[in-house]
């Protein structure tokens, strides 16, 4: 966990303020409905074999876990600029023309996916990494993972 904790995570501020709402309701709502319905649970006895309260219980552990997680990444979280219209840097939707198919994409962390329905390209990534810092219009070539030569041309970049 102390890797996890000292990991910057770069977010969009949309994406920062939906995993405060889901810390939020997580801590809150969630919580309280978790801790009914095993008091509930408890009510009918015999916990040994009672299916409710061991489900229950086991919504309380990952409720907790994602808890601690989000925590986590709130507090290590770097609230990134957007890029300018054109540029493509974290957070920028970028579509792309690769070998005759289009496909759209954000640019970025899982993290900054939480507020998209986009999929993602890690700006680490072969592809990510050859068009980040590019702009709309520009052609680039990278060397794929199974070392083909190839073009990507980009047809548009929007910050998110």
């Amino acid at each position: 966990m102390a890797d996890q904790e000292e990991k910057v995570i770069e977010l969009t501020q949309e994406a920062y303020d939906k995993l405060k709402q889901e810390l939020a309701w997580r801590e809150g709502e969630l919580r309280q409905d978790i801790t009914e319905k095993i008091a509930a649970a408890r009510a009918e006895g015999d916990l040994s074999e009672n299916g409710g309260y061991q489900a229950a219980r086991e919504a309380q552990g990952k409720n907790e876990g994602r808890i601690n997680e989000l925590i986590v990444k709130l507090r290590n979280a770097h609230i990134i600029e957007p890029v300018a219209e054109g540029e493509i840097g974290n957070g920028t939707v970028v579509t792309i023309s690769l070998a005759g198919n289009e496909m759209t994409y954000l640019i970025g962390s899982r993290e900054i996916a939480v507020a998209s329905d986009y999929d993602v390209i890690s700006p680490e990534s072969p592809i990510g990494s050859a068009i980040f810092g590019h702009h709309e219009g520009d052609i680039v070539e990278y060397k794929a993972p199974n070392g083909r030569e190839l073009k990507v041309e980009i047809l548009s970049a929007k910050p998110m």
